[in-house]
C-alpha cells in the first residue's frame, strides 16, 4: 500500500485539535488560579492577551528554535535541542509552570513516538532526554530542586511541538501560530467550565485574539538560537501557579 501523506494544512489542524491525546483537556493555561485570585470574566481577553506577550511568547520562540535545531545539522540535533531545553528552564523559573510543561510534554511525545518514531528529529529528541537523564543523574540529591529527577528528564511541551513541527513539515510561523492558538482555546473551552459563559462569547475571545496570535508569531518565527529566545517575565501568573499546584481543591490540574 502506497503510503499516504497529509497535506501541512491537515496536519496542522489535528495538531490545534483540542481532543489531541496529550492531556490538553486537563489544562486551563492558568486561568482557574487567575479567577480564583479575584479575575473577573469580563478580564479573561485581557489575561489571554498578557500570557501571549509573555508566557506563550517564550514558549512560542522555544517551540520554533528546537523546530530549526531539529531540521539543521544532524551531527548539532542533540546538542542543540538540550541547550534549546536549557534555554526554556531558565527563561520557565517557577517550578509548577515548568512541571504543567513538562506533563504536556509527555503527552506530546508519546504521541511522536507513534506517528513519527523513526523520524530523525524524533530519535534525536530521544537522545536528548537520555543524555538530560544521566546529567540529572550525576547531580546530588540537594541539586535536584522541588521537581524529581524523572520528571525534570520529560521535555517540556514546547520543545516536542517544535519537533513535531519538523517532523509534519510546519514552517516556523506555523509552529508559532499553533502554540499561540492552542493557549487561546485551552482559556475559551476552561472558562465555559469554570464561568457561566455562552460558549459563543468564549469562541468570539478566540477570534478577537487572532491578530495579537498571528503579530507574536511573526515577532518570534526569525529565532535560529537558543540564546535569542525572549525571556519576558510574568509574576502574577507565576505566582497564581504556584498557590494553584498547592490546592487540594481544583477542577484543572493547572
Amino acid at each position: 500500500m502506497t503510503a499516504v501523506h497529509p497535506p501541512t494544512s491537515v496536519l496542522f489542524a489535528l495538531l490545534a485539535d483540542a481532543r489531541l491525546p496529550t492531556g490538553g483537556h486537563t489544562q486551563s493555561a492558568g486561568l482557574e488560579p487567575a479567577l480564583l485570585a479575584g479575575l473577573s470574566v469580563a478580564d479573561v481577553p485581557g489575561y489571554v492577551g498578557g500570557r501571549l506577550a509573555t508566557v506563550t511568547r517564550t514558549e512560542a520562540a522555544v517551540a520554533v528554535v528546537a523546530r530549526h535545531v531539529a531540521l539543521g545539522d544532524p551531527d548539532e540535533r542533540v546538542a542543540g535541542l538540550r541547550a534549546t531545553w536549557d534555554a526554556w528552564a531558565a527563561r520557565t523559573p517557577a517550578p509548577a509552570l515548568r512541571e504543567t510543561s513538562q506533563r504536556l510534554g509527555r503527552g506530546y511525545l508519546r504521541l511522536a513516538h507513534r506517528l513519527w518514531g523513526a523520524h530523525p528529529a524524533v530519535v534525536a529528541l530521544d537522545a536528548a532526554v537520555v543524555a538530560e537523564r544521566a546529567r540529572l543523574a550525576a547531580e546530588s540529591p540537594a541539586a535536584s530542586g522541588p521537581v524529581g529527577r524523572s520528571d525534570r528528564a520529560q521535555p517540556p511541551r514546547p520543545l516536542v511541538l517544535g519537533v513535531v513541527g519538523a517532523c509534519v513539515g510546519l514552517d516556523a510561523r506555523q509552529v508559532a501560530q499553533l502554540v499561540g492558538y492552542d493557549d487561546v482555546q485551552t482559556i475559551a473551552s476552561a472558562t465555559l467550565k469554570l464561568a457561566p459563559v455562552d460558549p459563543a462569547e468564549a469562541t468570539g475571545w478566540v477570534v478577537a485574539a487572532a491578530p495579537t496570535v498571528e503579530a507574536m508569531a511573526a515577532g518570534v518565527a526569525h529565532l535560529t538560537e537558543p540564546g535569542d529566545i525572549p525571556a519576558s517575565g510574568a509574576p502574577l501568573l507565576e505566582e497564581w501557579a504556584q498557590q494553584h499546584a498547592r490546592r487540594t481543591e481544583r477542577l484543572f490540574s493547572a
